[in-house]
């Protein structure tokens, strides 16, 4: 903000027009705003904030008296101000509500306040607005203040420099946050306290969707709600468990009132189905007696066609006794051919006696020869056992000689490990010094051939110095010896000679040719010491290597052997050294092998020994069993043999003894069916076989009287068995039964039974929804977690950004933090200022700690006394050190300000009074920091009537004071 032009007419003290002209006043930079008690020094400073705010700070505010009492009454009150703010030029024209005269009649009406706000754009000016909110608005954006912030920092009242220095928390942080522009982070707490809201309120739109669920359930199962719960709690109605219980609770109740529902729709099916019983028993009541009437019927009809079916009977009576004969006939025949089949298929040399006689030895001898099967059992496993045993007993012979033979190179071996482990280590040992003298013997051949080359090398350098020194000596005196003409060129007409000192050179010297002059000599004075240096450092490179050669001598030792010899014995030692560890390793293997082989030895030569002894017994046992069976097998190779042979013979004894007792069977067969055949036909009526056979029927006749017959029969029986059954006689006598009241009684049992079955399908039904209900409150819960959680956590970081956590220590807001760090940047600035009007003793001070009064901490300060080494509450300084703390306070406000990216920039500035109360130094000390002010074009209006100011601030705004009003006149400028 850069104010240039104010005009004020009929305000305050002043009751004509008087102008400021600010941009002549700045030429100067610091002007002092001077005159008596009353004049209007204030009046000025209040003028330019009614121009910007419409209103004047303090409580002249309150009084409402900013119209001059002198001025004419047809005079308006107005203040016109010129002023750049946010590099825009502006005119503002205001006037306050004031009583003027009437136009028509006497009196006076209230003429409303009015503005008028421009801008200047492209040399015109442009109206942007006349309506008093709009350009309050737009004045107060523009510089981002109210009037009370910016009268505390661009514009300090008479009496009042410590309004900031001790203004409250609150109050220091409003000011600070509109100045450094600090919403961002309010907008941060701003947000997280709308996270917040936003989360409880979703969490309380999920609550309702949970609470939904329970009412439905509730609704379902018809109860009430559990008493702990609460829809519009955000929380859980005792824990979410509790309500999950309750719905689990009534689907068990639920489920266990469809099971009572379901058993009673089957008691009432059964009665259901007792009424369709008795129906039932009715109609089948009726059903018998028309069944009883239509058998009556029947026999009737049946009993007059007996005589036809008695011939029926006759002729299948007689076919049947003839198709026995038949059969009997045919078995006949049939013996006889079975009995020349057998016949032809057996033995015509033997008889049946002979035949079992020979089946019998042959019995006996297999008999006698199965009895010896165990004993050839006994004998095969002998044997396989024998072969077993031998081959072990040969293995572990075998394995014997082999440990023998171990047990007796084994110390060897290990001998011969140890030797070569002993070895190894020894190399082991050695490699190091060798390694070292092999790198000591390298490092000799290397630096002695860099020895020789540094040598020539500094040689030559050496060599170079003298030439260097020898030409720049020559240089020198070639230019002593010139030097009368190398003083004569500088010489000037009327100078005095630096020789003689005369000022009169009537024969000046003139250099010869090739003549060196100072450049000359001092390019070769630095050549010389350019070679010198480089003569040095060869030396000393010369030096170093030498004693870098001896070292490596000292450590390569007195040997004559070459580095390669040396080489290759340390790649010996290392190739002998390599196998250290699988040596060590083999040598632990083989004394191991040494101990398991020695005791093997001893395990193996037992076992040998008893395999021999059961080789021995089963030798022996093997004898015996073959002297048991060698009489039997006789000349077979084994009992198995024998065995086959004697069943094979066995076999066809045995078939031939079949085949001869078939014979003798067939032929008693053939005999007795013969007379079977004879006998049958007489049984059956029949003089002879051959009438039988004649009276014989082809079965499908025969089938087809049957059937006729059966029909006749069945339906005669029928008939009789219907008319015989049980109480038929007292159903023909019972009254029909009432069919239409028993159905009237089962369709009443029917309708109960569907009505116990719907009971049963609604009790189902609230089973299964009541399910869905507890599985959708599952889910609901489930949803709503989350979002409880992250509303327990947005409650958290808010109340963490608002200062009202635990866990905020400081118990500052995220705003309240940010305009305390920039609190600390304006004590820095102002620590600057002070620093130099209080000749170092004061010094301010941050404070953390909550102030007294304050809600929050972080904004509270402190005055730091070097003198004393304590730090004291502001209100503890005098008047002249609270003015000299308060004005280095605005004045480092005033400079965060304008080096704050995005912050107003302050190029006028206003101090009022208070400097009555600063001694002589302190006064000097403040004026001169008053005087640094001014770089960067800044203007300093220091207002006071003290004389001694007016002494020290040439350029002056006096303000006269007289009976016709104030006035204002430029000085000094």
């Amino acid at each position: 903000m850069r104010l240039h032009h104010l005009e004020v007419t009929a305000f305050g003290p002043f009751t004509g027009t008087v102008s400021v002209d600010f941009d002549e006043l700045s030429q100067a930079g610091l002007f002092l705003l001077s005159g008596a008690t009353g004049a209007g020094k204030t009046s000025v400073l209040d003028a330019v904030c009614f121009a910007l705010y419409g209103d004047v700070p303090g409580d002249r505010s309150v009084a409402k008296r900013l119209r001059s009492d002198r001025a004419p009454v047809e005079v308006a009150t107005r203040v016109v101000l010129e002023a750049t703010l946010a590099q825009r030029r502006f005119r503002i024209t205001r006037s306050p509500s004031w009583e003027r005269p009437k136009r028509r009649g006497s009196g006076t009406t209230t003429q409303q306040a009015s503005v008028v706000l421009m801008e200047l754009v492209e040399d015109e000016w442009r109206t942007l607005t006349t309506r008093l909110d709009e350009a309050g608005h737009l004045v107060s954006d523009l510089l981002g203040m109210t009037l009370t912030q910016f009268v505390q920092v661009a514009m300090l009242p008479q009496g009042r420099f410590q309004a900031f220095l001790r203004s409250s928390a609150e109050e220091r942080k409003r000011l600070l946050e509109r100045l450094f522009r600090t919403e961002r982070f309010a907008d941060v707490e701003r947000w997280l306290r709308e996270r917040r809201v936003e989360l409880r309120r979703r969490s309380e739109e999920l609550n309702a969707d949970v609470a939904e669920v329970v009412s439905r359930i509730s609704e379902t199962a018809a109860v009430t709600l559990p008493d702990d719960w609460d829809v519009h709690d955000l929380g859980l109605p005792a824990g979410d468990g509790t309500i999950a219980s309750w719905a689990r609770t009534l689907v068990e109740e639920a489920t266990e009132a469809q099971a009572v529902t379901s058993g009673a729709a089957m008691e009432a099916l059964a009665a259901e189905s007792e009424t369709l019983t008795a129906l039932d028993a009715a109609r089948a009541m009726a059903e018998k007696q028309r069944d009883l009437r239509a058998a009556a019927a029947a026999e009737s009809r049946l009993l007059a066609t007996a005589a036809e079916h008695e011939e029926r009977v006759r002729r299948v009576e007689a076919a049947q006794r003839a198709e026995a004969v038949a059969g009997v006939s045919e078995l006949a025949d049939q013996a006889r051919r079975e009995h020349q089949r057998a016949a032809s298929l057996a033995p015509s040399d033997l008889t049946v006696g002979e035949a079992k006689a020979a089946v019998e030895k042959i019995s006996a001898r297999l008999a006698h020869a199965r009895a010896l099967e165990p004993v050839q059992r006994r004998l095969d496993e002998v044997a396989r056992e024998l072969t077993a045993t031998a081959a072990q007993r040969d293995r572990v012979l075998t394995q014997t000689r082999e440990q023998s033979r171990l047990t007796e190179e084994l110390p060897q071996r290990t001998k011969a490990l140890g030797e070569q482990l002993a070895a190894a280590t020894e190399a082991a040992a050695a490699i190091p010094v060798l390694r070292a003298q092999v790198a000591a013997v390298h490092e000799v051949r290397r630096l002695t051939a860099e020895l020789v080359e540094a040598r020539a090398r500094h040689e030559a350098a050496r060599t170079a110095a003298m030439e260097a020194r020898t030409h720049h000596l020559d240089v020198r005196q070639a230019r002593l010896d010139g030097i009368a003409a190398e003083l004569a060129g500088d010489l000037a007409v009327g100078a005095d000679c630096p020789v003689c000192g005369s000022h009169d050179h009537p024969r000046k010297a003139s250099p010869a040719d090739g003549a060196p002059d100072a450049a000359a000599e001092k390019k070769a004075e630095k050549a010389y010491d350019d070679a010198s240096a480089e003569e040095h450092l060869r030396d000393q490179h010369v030096r170093d290597l030498a004693t870098r050669l001896q070292i490596a001598q000292e450590a390569a030792g007195e040997t004559d052997e070459p580095a390669e010899v040396l080489a290759e014995r340390l790649a010996g030692l290392e190739r002998t050294a390599s196998g250290e560890a699988s040596l060590r390793a083999e040598l632990s293997a083989a004394e191991e092998s040494q101990e398991r082989s020695a005791s093997l030895r001893t395990e193996l030569e037992t076992r040998a020994a008893e395999l021999e002894t059961t080789v021995r017994h089963l030798t022996e046992e093997r004898e015996r069993l073959e002297e048991q069976l060698r009489d039997v097998r006789a000349d077979h190779p084994g009992l198995a043999a024998l065995l086959s042979t004697l069943e094979r013979e066995h076999r066809a004894a045995t078939t031939d003894l079949e085949r001869l007792e078939t014979v003798a069977r067939a032929a008693e067969a053939l005999t007795g069916a013969e007379r079977t055949l004879t006998a049958t036909a007489t049984r059956a009526g029949f003089d002879s076989p051959e009438s039988a056979l004649a009276a014989a029927l082809p079965p499908e006749q025969i089938a087809a009287l049957n059937r006729q017959i059966k029909t006749y029969a069945d339906s005669l029986a029928a008939a009789r068995a219907t008319l015989d059954s049980p109480g038929a006689a007292e159903i023909l006598a019972t009254d029909e039964p009432d069919l239409q009241a028993l159905a009237g009684a089962h369709r009443k049992a029917a309708d109960a039974a569907d009505a116990a079955r719907s009971a049963a399908d609604t009790a189902a039904t609230r089973a299964a929804r009541l399910d869905s209900l507890h599985r959708d409150l599952t889910t609901a819960l489930a949803v709503w977690a989350p979002v409880r959680d992250d509303l327990e956590v947005a409650v958290r970081v808010a109340s963490f950004a608002e200062g009202k956590s635990s866990d905020n220590q400081l118990h500052m807001s995220l705003s309240a933090y940010v305009v305390a760090y920039r609190l600390t940047q304006v004590v820095a600035a102002a620590n600057e200022r002070l620093a130099k009007m209080s000749d170092q003793r004061y010094a301010l001070e941050h404070s953390a700690a909550k102030g007294a009064g304050d809600r929050r901490g972080g904004l509270a300060l402190l005055v730091r006394d070097d003198w004393s080494g304590e730090s004291r509450d502001p209100a503890t300084l005098s008047g002249g050190e609270t003015f000299v703390v308060s004005l280095a306070l605005a004045l480092g406000l005033a400079d965060v300000i304008m080096n704050e990216a995005g912050g107003q920039m302050l190029d006028t500035l206003f101090v009022d009074e208070g400097f009555g109360s600063l001694d002589a130094d302190t006064l000097d000390d403040v004026l001169d920091v008053l005087d640094t002010l001014r770089e960067g074009g800044r203007i300093i209006g220091v207002v006071s009537h003290v004389t001694e100011m007016r002494e020290r601030i040439p350029t002056q705004l006096s303000v006269t004071k007289g009976r016709e009003g104030s006035t204002l006149k430029v000085l000094g400028v």
